[in-house]
């Protein structure tokens, strides 16, 4: 058997150390974690992706819709970049693409970046991009939408890194509650979750990842795709999968 990997993912699953890299990379995570088991990753993923935005791709994506019926297992891995600061409201600072003209775009867009890590440190981290108990809810509407049409599809979650991203002032207040309302609602849901800091934090505290600050090097995916690896091979075989 060649699994095929359903994964929900933001930037963390596509972007290296010199930046972002085609989903079938296969030095990104999901693919080294799928390639150990002989199959294949579909990627559904965006930059800045909360599981709101997941979960909007689940319902409106019809391409999603054609590889649900595929899918072996479901890795949701969203729910890191919903911690982190948005002093601007989401609607607001996403609606910065729209302003026109374009030199008013760019000056707006130019000065929210420059004044975020600023803004962040002063509000403490407040609020998240997403506070915890909608990552939870939207978490939790995915897999039950999914289970009712693939009850023993087995599924595996994420708990938030850590980061020394300068553009968001250092600052990650909201990861705490975050991690501990997803390990709850893994614990209800028969989910196990990797710990992405566990796996990733030296290295992304020690310099070793992208200058951003945020994401790996290709040492972090190699190490993420193993655990990952080494998780999904015991559900499928739970589910009598060779």
């Amino acid at each position: 058997m060649t699994p095929t990997v359903l994964l929900f993912g933001d930037s963390l699953s596509f972007h290296g150390p010199d930046g972002p890299h085609p989903a079938d990379d296969k030095r990104l995570w999901p693919n080294v974690a799928a390639s150990a088991l002989g199959g294949t990753t579909e990627m559904v993923a965006g930059f800045g992706w909360t599981a709101r935005d997941a979960y909007w791709a689940l319902v409106g994506d019809p391409r999603v819709w054609t590889l649900l019926p595929k899918a072996d297992v479901l890795v949701l891995a969203v729910g890191s970049m919903d911690t982190l600061p948005s002093p601007l409201p989401t609607y607001l600072r996403l609606g910065l693409r729209y302003l026109r003209p374009d030199r008013l775009r760019r000056w707006a867009r130019g000065g929210y970046l420059a004044a975020q890590p600023w803004l962040a440190r002063a509000t403490r981290g407040r609020p998240a991009a997403l506070p915890a108990r909608l990552t939870v809810r939207y978490l939790d509407q995915i897999l039950v939408s999914i289970r009712a049409l693939r009850p023993d599809l087995p599924a595996v979650g994420v708990l938030p890194p850590v980061h020394r991203a300068h553009s968001y002032g250092f600052v990650h207040t909201a990861r705490s509650g975050a991690v501990e309302a997803i390990r709850a609602w893994g614990q209800r849901s028969d989910v196990p979750l990797l710990d992405l800091a566990a796996l990733t934090g030296d290295h992304v505290l020690g310099g070793h990842g992208n200058p951003d600050g945020m994401h790996w090097g290709w040492e972090a995916h190699q190490v993420v795709g193993d655990e990952l690896a080494g998780v999904m091979r015991s559900l499928l075989k739970t589910q009598g999968h060779p």
